[in-house]
């Protein structure tokens, strides 16, 4: 008989699994495909390791790594939304909030309020932690558009101060050094013929 505890964590990681079915804009960099949501935070994590150096603050890779693994999970309920199309961002926030609840509902007790709590730091982006893990949540994007002669850029009809709205601010507070590149790498796209 399987221990309570340990059946409510299976339970959750046979729900996350939904979220390889969870397709984003995004193009693989080598184009065969849109990246899900689960390789997209899989990737991020990676990110975190190879790129903690450039962080603006002291963080704690262990704490950066978890929120990047955990981000998106609630896109198995709420879907994605990509930045670039607003009327799909009218209830986004109450989704996920719900979804949330639910999914990270499924585990134990101590595990589901560490889930949320990571959560809702990383939504916050107020720590450190949480500033340099939404800096790379928009940071990868730019580097697969930028990568693929624009992307969901040129699909969506995006303009160059349309990224930088939405993405210089985040960057910028948690790795100075990732604006510095992602800005060069989308003028040079938008620079093009």
């Amino acid at each position: 008989m399987t221990p309570p505890e340990l059946e409510r964590q299976l339970a959750f990681l046979r729900e996350i699994d939904r979220l390889k079915s969870v397709v984003r804009l995004s193009p693989l960099i080598d184009r065969s495909r849109r990246e899900n949501s689960a390789e997209h935070s899989w990737h991020l994590a990676m990110y975190a390791l190879v790129l903690s150096g450039h962080a603006a603050g002291t963080i704690d890779i262990l704490r950066v790594v978890k929120m990047l693994l955990i981000h998106d999970i609630v896109e198995i309920d709420a879907g994605d939304v990509p930045f670039h199309d607003p009327a799909t961002h009218v209830g986004q926030a109450e989704r996920e909030q719900r979804a949330a609840e639910r999914l990270f509902g499924l585990l134990p007790e101590a595990q589901a309020v560490e889930f949320r709590d990571l959560w809702h730091e990383f939504e916050a982006a107020a720590s450190d932690d949480a500033k340099f893990a939404k800096a790379l949540d928009r940071f990868q994007p730019m580097l697969h558009n930028a990568a693929t002669d624009g992307g969901s850029w040129v699909e969506c009809a995006v303009t160059l101060e349309q990224i930088k709205a939405r993405c210089q601010p985040p960057i910028e507070r948690g790795a100075p050094a990732l604006w510095a590149a992602a800005s060069e790498m989308a003028e040079a796209h938008y620079r093009k013929p």
